[in-house]
């Protein structure tokens, strides 16, 4: 399935109106399947439906179950691969037979869409609960200049994005400012699975030694995937919201915003970035 989609549309200026061609983002939804236990007892459940751009399916799916604390590691997934009736939109997660998931998580019935997730302040807490990672105590350090060339990098990147304007994007980097994966998605939270899930399939994680860049703003939703990840510093062109500036610091995450051209705020974890 293509991630755009060209349209025909009427364009309107002061010169008046004409024909012309136009090239949109596609947004399907993608029903994620979750399957567990020995061929006489299989259990199959309905995990989540969102609203994404088709491509990249199983690490959004992998990376998905991985942030929401479902999966402890990539080794945990036996097979990935389109099912059903619409193998277009719906893909299954197939467990080893050794590994049971905490079925209580299960019973969320998660529904996401592409502008926002779950969230809530008690959220900051349950984190706490399924995050295996611990809360790092790093000498990471990195220099503003650094930090000030991520944006024109990763935007070189975005083909999608370049054709329609209507992408999320998120970029992984090195501490030399090296763009290592890229991932653009309607939705920025599936964009962050996708990139997760990219990392535990290339065996990087955890991400405790690479900056994230997002093309937009900073939600709870993706500083807590962001934590589950084990990434330290997370820059974003957009502002934070109050909650996913309470989450960094909680866990010792630096947080950037508004980082455009030679500026950005700093709202956590500033002894990171040397000026």
């Amino acid at each position: 399935m293509a991630s755009v989609v060209p349209i025909s549309i009427k364009k309107v200026n002061a010169s008046g109106i004409v024909d012309e061609r136009d090239l949109l983002a596609t947004e399907e939804p993608l029903e994620i399947r979750l399957e567990y236990g020995n061929a006489k007892n299989l259990v199959s459940k309905n995990i989540s439906v969102t609203m994404r751009t088709p491509g990249n399916d199983a690490e959004l799916a992998t990376g998905f179950l991985y942030t929401e604390g479902i999966i402890k590691s990539h080794s945990y997934i036996s097979s990935i691969a389109p099912c059903g009736k619409n193998k277009d939109n719906i893909i299954c997660v197939r467990l080893r037979d050794d590994i049971v998931p905490e079925v209580g998580r299960l019973e969320r019935n998660f529904y996401t869409t592409s502008s926002c997730g779950v969230c809530g302040k008690a959220s900051i807490e349950s984190v706490k609960t399924v995050c295996t990672l611990p809360e790092s105590f790093d000498r990471l350090r990195v220099s503003a200049s650094l930090i000030y060339s991520l944006p024109s990098i990763l935007r070189s990147k975005q083909d999608v994005f370049e054709n329609t304007g209507g992408l999320h994007a998120c970029g992984l980097f090195d501490t030399r400012g090296n763009l290592l994966l890229m991932r653009e998605d309607v939705g920025r939270h599936n964009a962050l699975d996708k990139l997760i899930g990219a990392s535990m399939a290339a065996g990087l994680m955890p991400l405790n030694q690479h900056i994230l860049l997002l093309s937009g703003r900073a939600s709870f939703e993706l500083v807590q995937k962001a934590v589950m990840a084990g990434i330290n510093i997370v820059a974003a062109v957009g502002a934070p919201s109050s909650l996913a500036a309470e989450m960094a610091e909680e866990w010792g995450m630096t947080l950037i915003g508004f980082l455009r051209g030679e500026r950005f705020n700093i709202y956590s974890g500033a002894e990171r970035i040397l000026i």
